[in-house]
């Protein structure tokens, strides 16, 4: 896809990227496909699969008490248990804002570790890495933030949440359905957003503005990016996905650049 090479021009030593179908098809790629990149945020949505692995396998219920008083795996996993960004401390009652939380996400895997007796990497590892072919990927960490991969793997990951084989699709399908409608709240980097819709790990696009994405992205697109300066994202109405990653932290140049892409990117498949 012609639309990949505008990363070239972008404010970045080393970036990859690309566009993956529902059945796999790499549709285009561009940059180094297996150079490992720190993903920094785009941890969450292999973590919250592995969460969802772990409750299809009846390690864990959704709705059963996680996190702080109150909360449960599902409020951990929307950002709603009301914990603090980066600390284990309570800022407000469960379900009641959207707090975007790597404590939570922390505190996440370490429940799921202790209702599996594997450590979360390794139950990650067993369930979502290995089964996807994605060799190159690791937890080296949190898993809020702490993954590493390349963009080869995450096309992988990519064509699996659009067919899921590991997940029953129903549940995948509920992953990227709002959780807690109407929630409020800050989209790191982009402000106070109303509402702030986020499903089972995975940001929903839905009317957010100003976003990351697109502007001819449809309100359906899910997914996440990292303040590594990394993104992934779904457009169902596309029927494709995008990875890219880079070597820059997030910033203005992001906000600017990877939404010119992702239009040329949806233009091109249309």
């Amino acid at each position: 896809m012609k639309s990949l090479a505008l990363i070239d021009n972008w404010p970045v030593t080393t970036a990859a990227a690309a566009v993956v179908r529902a059945d796999g098809t790499v549709l285009g790629s561009h940059g180094p496909g297996a150079h490992r990149f720190p993903l920094a945020s785009v941890t969450k949505p292999l973590a919250a699969y592995a969460a969802l692995v772990a409750y299809e396998e009846g390690a864990v219920e959704l709705d059963e008490p996680a996190g702080p008083a109150g909360s449960t795996v599902r409020h951990l996993l929307a950002h709603t248990s009301g914990l603090a960004f980066d600390e284990h401390r309570v800022m407000a009652p469960p379900g009641e804002r959207r707090l975007y939380s790597n404590a939570g996400f922390e505190q996440l895997g370490d429940h799921i570790a202790k209702a599996t007796d594997i450590p979360f990497a390794e139950y990650l590892r067993q369930a979502v890495l290995e089964p996807l072919g994605m060799t190159s990927t690791s937890l080296e960490g949190s898993p809020a933030k702490d993954g590493v991969s390349t963009v080869d793997d995450l096309a992988r990951f990519a064509a699996e949440v659009q067919a899921p084989r590991l997940l029953d699709p129903r549940t995948v399908a509920e992953a990227m359905t709002v959780q807690y409608p109407g929630t409020k709240g800050v989209l790191p980097g982009y402000g106070h957003q109303n509402p702030n819709d986020w499903g089972l790990g995975f940001e929903i696009r839905d009317g957010k503005s100003p976003h990351w994405t697109g502007s001819s992205s449809s309100p359906r697109t899910f997914g996440h990016f990292g303040q590594s300066g990394t993104f992934l994202w779904v457009d169902p109405a596309a029927g494709a996905a995008c990875v890219a990653l880079t070597d820059r932290a997030f910033g203005p140049w992001a906000a600017q650049v990877w939404p010119e892409l992702t239009d040329a990117v949806l233009a091109e498949l249309r």
